[in-house]
């Protein structure tokens, strides 16, 4: 990872027509601190250089969040619904799983993994609860694509909370949408 020069903060900064007032705000960081990183005075830390960076690109446009990624509303099953009456859902969206939400909290994902893996017993009467992968990850609306995708490299899909409410749900087939 190349980090940039006092000047490259400074040059991005003025091509978008912000203030130093603009990007500390932006960043959360004081306007003298970016008057000191752009003078080569100060060599900030990492975090802070990482917020500033993140500022810059907001305001370029080009930084997507999870709310700009999410599938809404939310598609999903109860903890206490059959597995078929769930199955029969994701045949009819052409789901290959769904998240597993009680009072728009979610308890878990169950796909057609977890079906399979339980097809000798008899899992079409049994609650989901008993069949789905209670580990589910979530992340806020304003979570970065970037967070979203490591997130997305050990999970089958991310579900978007807000204040404790699920709010739309994230897989690589929406990340692979967007960057291509």
């Amino acid at each position: 990872m190349e980090l940039p020069t006092p000047e490259d903060l400074r040059e991005r900064r003025t091509e978008l027509g912000l203030t130093q007032s603009d990007l500390a705000e932006k960043a959360e960081v004081s306007q003298p601190l970016i008057a000191r990183i752009e003078g080569g005075d100060v060599d900030p830390r990492l975090s802070t250089l990482r917020r500033i960076v993140t500022a810059l690109e907001e305001a370029e446009g080009g930084l997507l969040r999870a709310a700009d990624l999410m599938n809404t509303p939310v598609v999903s099953a109860k903890p206490d619904a059959s597995v078929s009456e769930t199955t029969g859902l994701m045949d009819e969206k052409s789901y290959s799983q769904v998240p597993v939400i009680r009072d728009g909290t979610p308890q878990g994902l169950i796909g057609t993994s977890d079906i399979r893996q339980r097809a000798e017993d008899n899992v079409g009467d049994l609650p989901v609860a008993e069949v789905m992968n209670e580990a589910v990850t979530t992340v806020e609306p304003d979570a970065t694509i970037d967070a979203v995708d490591a997130h997305l490299d050990h999970n089958d899909a991310v579900l978007v909370v807000e204040d404790g409410r699920t709010v739309g749900i994230i897989t690589e087939a929406d990340i692979a949408r967007h960057i291509s």
